[in-house]
């Protein structure tokens, strides 16, 4: 199976479509302590199903030294004390920030809060540099996403406002599309 891959941005804050108020009711707060066990545990729950293996062998240290770097943000949708989702943010060179990871633990699917989550997640994008007076005012927020990640990705980033700048497709076999890492394969409802 080809697997696509779309790489979407936003060139000013203007852009963000906010979401309605989602069904279940989520705090999206900033994990303010670089925490490597909380991002790992959040990785692995929310991705562990889509193919999300980048990470997988990183250390301890790898994981501290990335989530120290200035403007690194974690934001946590919290659904009565349970995390929900998260969103990732990681800033680049040339007023730019990615949102490196995005998405939601399986139960929280589907109740809103992805478009929630995202909204909140990319308004912090684009205010980084309220928080982190040593990075320039962002100027562009991007994100790619693709054919293995949930089926409802692609269409939460452009009803948030995002557009499609590139796409690439991948040949079979160029993309590992085996048995994903869990938490608990096959766990979804």
């Amino acid at each position: 199976m080809d697997v696509i891959t779309w790489y979407l941005e936003q060139r000013s804050p203007g852009a963000l479509v906010p979401a309605r108020p989602p069904r279940l009711p989520v705090e999206v707060v900033r994990a303010e302590v670089p925490s490597p066990e909380f991002s790992r545990f959040l990785y692995t729950a929310v991705g562990g199903d889509w193919q999300w293996t980048d990470r997988l062998s990183w250390t301890y240290d790898q994981w501290m030294t990335y989530l120290t770097r200035p403007g690194v943000e974690t934001w946590v949708a919290w659904h009565r004390g349970t995390p929900a989702g998260y969103v990732e943010l990681d800033p680049q060179p040339g007023a730019q920030v990615e949102i490196a990871y995005f998405g939601l633990l399986p139960y929280a699917m589907g109740g809103g809060v992805g478009g929630h989550l995202l909204s909140s997640g990319t308004a912090r994008a684009w205010d980084l540099a309220t928080r982190w007076p040593s990075l320039p005012e962002t100027r562009r927020v991007w994100v790619h996403t693709c054919s293995l990640d949930g089926p409802a990705a692609l269409a939460n980033y452009r009803a948030r406002g995002f557009e499609v700048y590139d796409e690439k497709r991948d040949e079979p076999g160029d993309v590992d599309e085996g048995t994903t890492p869990g938490p608990w394969p096959g766990a979804r409802p």
